[in-house]
C-alpha cells in the first residue's frame, strides 16, 4: 500500500496522522502531565455508557468477515473510557462502566482490568504503571483496508465524539491490504498490554545464523604400528594421525551475521581444549528423535518447595548451582571430581607462580566437598548462571546487586542497582565478557570488567522477568510481564523483533540450536515458537496445566522439551514441526496460520509431587532435570 492511499484513508476516516510507534522510555512528569490533559470532560458523565453500548452493537451486528476485526477496538476504548471518566471525577459512572462491561472483555485482559478497577479517583492514576502506560503510549490493532473502512462509515454516521477522541487521540491502525482475519489469527496475536505489533517493528533484517567455528589444530592422536613376526621383540614405533574429528571443514551459513560486525574475544588455549573436548563427546552424543528418546535424570531437592527459587547446571554438565530464598547459594559437583577450597594465605606463599598447574596447586584437597554454600546476597537470589568456561558463577538477587564468584573462590565483585534484578546471562562466545541483568523495564547489557553498561535495552510496558543470549551473541531476546517477546541488537540497542501472542507473564526463553526459532514460555502454560527472520509466530504447544519455568532443546535440535509446575516434563517433536510449517512461502501482511496440532507431543513425564525448574541437555543428550518435592 502506498504512503498516499494510507494517508487518504486517514483522512477520510477522520483519524490522526500518527507516526509508527518507536522506541518506549519512561516519560518525565510534564510529558505525563500533557498526556493526562487528553482525557477531556465531555459534559454529560452518562453518555459513555450509551456510546460504548452502541459500539458494542455495531461490532456483534457486523458481517462475521469483519467482526473480529472490529471486536479489537473494543477492550482500548472501554480502558479509555474508564481512564476518562476517572479523571473527570465521575467515580461512580466508572464504576458502574467497570461493573457493566469489564467481565465481557477477554480472559487474558482480566487481571489489567482487576488493577485498574482500583484506580477510581484522579491522584491514583499519577504514578500508576498501568494508567501511564495507556495515557502515554497508543494501542496498536492491525486492521485490513476494508474493516478500517467500514469502521470510518460507522464514526461519521454516528457521531459520538467520546468514542472518536479515543479513538483519534489513544488508537494506532496498523492498516494492510487484504482479507481481514479471522478470529483464530486474530487470537493467536492477542493478548499483550497495548495491542500487537505493527509490520514496521519486525521488518529489520535479523542475521539469525550462527558464526563459523574457528579452526581448532588438532591434537595429533598416536598409534603404535604393529610389527610383523620377526620383530616381535623390537620396540613398536608410533606414528601419529590425524583425528577425524577436526578433518571436516565447517561451512558458512549464509544468514550468519559478518564477522566483523560486533568484536569477538580471540579464543585462549584453555578455550581451545575445552571445544576439542565438547567435540569429543558430541561425537558419541545419541541422535535424538520419536523413535529415539531422551533418558531423563531428575534431580529433585527435598525440603524446599517454598524456598528455592532457581538453578542452573553447567553447559558441561559438571555443576549445578541453586539460588533460595534465604539468600545463599548452593553449588554440587555432578562429577567425581569434588568441589575443592582455596588454601589459606600462608600455604598460597609457597607455591611456585610460574607452574604451569598453579590453578590446581592453588587448592586444598583436604576441603574436597560434593556441596558448597555461597553467601553474600541480601535478599533471594532470582537468578544463578556459569559462564561458559566456568571459571564465574554469576547471581542476581531482589537486594538489587548482581554478583561474580570464583568457582572455587570468593566474591570477585558485586554491581548494586536501584531496581530487583529478575533475571541474567551470559554470552555463549564471549565467554566472561558479557552479561546481562534485568530489571523494571529495562534491561542492560554490560561488561563483566566494567561498572557501566554497554547497552540499555528499552521497550517494555513493565518488568522484564527472562533474558537470553542468542548462539551467535549478537542479539539478546527478552520475556516481559506486558507479555510481548522482544529481540534486541547487541550492536545497535534497537528492538528488531517485537512478537505478541502470550496471554500472561513470559518467564523463560530458548533459541533453537541453528539460530533461527524462539521458543518463548510463561504463566499461560503454553509454549510458543516464533520464526526470527519474520517475527512470526509459528506454533502453539499446549497441554501443561501449570507455569512453564523452563526450556530446552536437544543438542541435535530435534526435540525441544519444557518443564512446568504442574509436575510434569513434555518432548516435543521439533524436526516435524519445523519440516511442516511453511517459511519461504509466507504472508508479510499478517500472521501465518499457527500450528497447534497435538501431534508434536511425544511423550509426557508426570513426576510424584516435584515441580520441574530447570531442563539442560548434557552434551551426549541426556536430558538432566531439577526440580522441588513438595510434600
Amino acid at each position: 500500500m502506498s504512503m498516499g492511499t494510507e494517508e487518504l484513508l486517514k483522512k477520510e476516516a477522520n483519524l490522526s496522522d500518527v507516526d509508527s510507534p518507536g522506541e518506549n522510555v519512561p516519560q518525565s512528569d510534564s510529558e505525563v502531565s500533557s498526556m493526562l490533559s487528553a482525557y477531556k470532560s465531555e459534559g454529560d458523565p452518562q453518555v459513555y455508557e450509551g456510546a460504548y453500548t452502541e459500539l458494542k452493537k455495531f461490532v456483534e451486528g457486523a458481517l462475521d468477515i469483519y467482526k473480529h476485526e472490529l471486536g479489537m477496538i473494543l477492550y482500548p476504548v472501554f480502558v479509555h473510557m474508564y481512564l476518562e471518566l476517572v479523571y473527570n471525577g465521575h467515580e461512580e459512572q466508572a464504576i458502574g462502566l467497570m461493573d457493566r462491561f469489564g467481565k465481557d472483555q477477554d480472559d487474558y485482559y482480566q487481571d489489567d482490568l482487576k488493577r485498574l478497577s482500583h484506580i477510581t479517583k484522579k491522584d491514583h492514576m499519577k504514578g500508576n504503571e498501568l494508567s501511564d502506560t495507556f495515557k502515554s503510549n497508543e494501542f496498536i490493532i492491525r486492521m485490513s483496508r476494508d474493516t478500517l473502512s467500514i469502521l470510518k462509515r460507522h464514526l461519521q454516521e454516528k457521531k459520538h465524539s467520546v468514542v472518536l477522541n479515543i479513538v483519534q487521540e489513544h488508537l494506532y491502525f496498523d492498516m494492510y491490504e487484504g482479507v481481514a482475519r479471522n478470529k483464530q489469527q486474530i487470537e493467536s496475536t492477542a493478548g499483550s498490554m497495548l495491542g500487537e505489533a505493527t509490520r514496521q517493528d519486525n521488518k529489520t533484517k535479523v542475521y539469525y545464523g550462527l558464526l563459523k567455528e574457528p579452526d581448532i589444530q588438532y591434537m595429533p592422536v598416536e598409534e603404535e604400528e604393529e610389527g610383523d613376526g620377526d620383530g616381535a621383540d623390537k620396540p613398536k614405533k608410533k606414528k601419529q594421525k590425524k583425528d577425524p574429528l577436526f578433518s571436516k571443514k565447517t561451512k558458512s551459513d549464509p544468514n550468519a551475521p559478518p564477522l566483523d560486525r560486533m568484536p569477538l574475544p580471540d579464543l585462549k588455549d584453555a578455550d581451545r581444549m575445552e571445544k576439542v573436548k565438547a567435540l569429543r563427546e558430541a561425537s558419541k552424543r545419541v541422535t535424538l528423535g520419536p523413535d529415539s528418546l531422551p533418558s531423563i535424570c531428575f534431580y529433585t531437592l527435598l525440603n524446599s518447595a517454598q524456598v528455592v527459587t532457581s538453578a542452573e547446571v553447567a553447559e558441561d554438565s559438571s555443576l549445578l548451582a541453586v539460588g533460595f530464598t534465604d539468600a545463599v547459594i548452593k553449588v554440587w559437583t555432578l562429577v567425581p571430581q569434588k568441589l575443592r577450597a582455596m588454601k589459606s594465605s600462608e600455604q598460597l606463599q609457597d607455591i611456585d607462580r610460574e607452574a604451569d598447574d598453579v590453578l590446581v596447586r592453588m587448592m586444598d584437597d583436604r576441603s574436597s566437598e560434593m556441596c558448597r554454600v555461597l553467601s553474600g546476597h541480601g535478599g533471594p537470589v532470582y537468578r544463578v548462571t556459569f559462564s561458559p568456561d566456568r571459571t564465574l558463577l554469576l547471581s542476581c538477587s531482589e537486594d538489587t546487586t548482581s554478583c561474580g564468584v570464583c568457582k572455587r573462590g570468593p566474591v570477585l565483585s558485586a554491581t548494586k542497582g536501584t531496581s530487583t534484578l529478575f533475571g541474567m546471562c551470559v554470552s555463549p562466545l564471549m565467554v566472561t565478557t558479557l552479561l546481562l541483568r534485568a530489571m523494571t523495564r529495562l534491561a542492560r547489557l554490560w561488561a563483566t570488567d566494567q561498572h557501566q553498561p554497554l547497552r540499555i535495552f528499552a521497550g517494555h510496558f513493565s518488568d522484564v522477568d527472562c533474558v537470553q543470549f542468542h548462539p551467535n551473541s549478537n542479539y539478546v531476546a527478552t520475556g516481559s510481564s506486558d507479555r510481548t517477546v522482544r529481540l534486541w541488537d547487541c550492536v545497535t540497542g534497537n528492538h528488531v523483533r517485537l512478537m505478541t501472542g502470550h496471554k500472561a507473564p513470559i518467564y523463560t526463553l530458548c533459541f533453537s540450536v541453528e539460530g533461527r526459532f524462539l521458543a518463548s514460555a510463561g504463566a499461560d502454560c503454553r509454549v510458543l515458537l516464533w520464526d526470527l527472520a519474520h517475527g512470526h509466530l509459528l506454533a502453539e504447544l499446549t497441554g501443561h496445566t501449570g507455569t512453564v519455568h523452563s526450556l530446552a532443546f536437544s543438542r541435535d535440535g530435534h526435540i525441544l522439551t519444557s518443564g512446568a509446575l504442574d509436575c510434569s516434563i513434555k518432548l516435543w517433536d521439533f524436526t516435524k514441526l519445523a519440516e511442516e510449517v511453511s517459511l519461504e512461502d509466507v504472508n508479510i501482511s499478517h500472521n501465518p496460520d499457527i500450528k497447534k496440532s497435538d501431534s508434536y507431543l511425544l511423550r509426557s513425564y508426570g513426576t510424584k509431587n516435584s515441580a520441574v525448574l530447570a531442563l539442560h541437555f548434557t552434551r551426549r543428550n541426556l536430558l538432566l532435570a531439577i526440580g522441588m518435592f513438595d510434600l
